[in-house]
């Protein structure tokens, strides 16, 4: 049970950072300034922040005209999700 606890930390934390990374990119986007790689949203969303990735799309509607989010995001969840299908699956076989 504490890995699930150790699992979930790992996710918000991590969507806390995508969050705000989204979120400054709108901002420096608004105000033409430098702007965060689309790279580097991708590879936060993989690595654990997707829930925040794809809350700040919503929240503040940055990046939802490009595929590569509109599309990548939610098979950077499924992703997820089969994965820890899987090791669900492993632990109580």
């Amino acid at each position: 049970m504490m890995y699930v606890a150790i699992a979930i930390g790992i996710y918000l934390v991590s969507s806390i950072v995508t969050f705000a990374a989204f979120a400054l990119d709108k901002r420096k986007a608004k105000k033409d300034l430098w702007r965060t790689p689309e790279r580097t949203l991708i590879l936060l969303s993989l690595a654990f922040g997707w829930p925040g990735g794809m809350l700040a799309m919503i929240t503040t509607r940055h990046k939802t005209r490009i595929k590569k989010f509109t599309l990548g995001l939610p098979l950077i969840a499924g992703l997820h999700l089969v994965v820890w299908a899987g090791v669900g699956w492993l632990i109580y076989q």
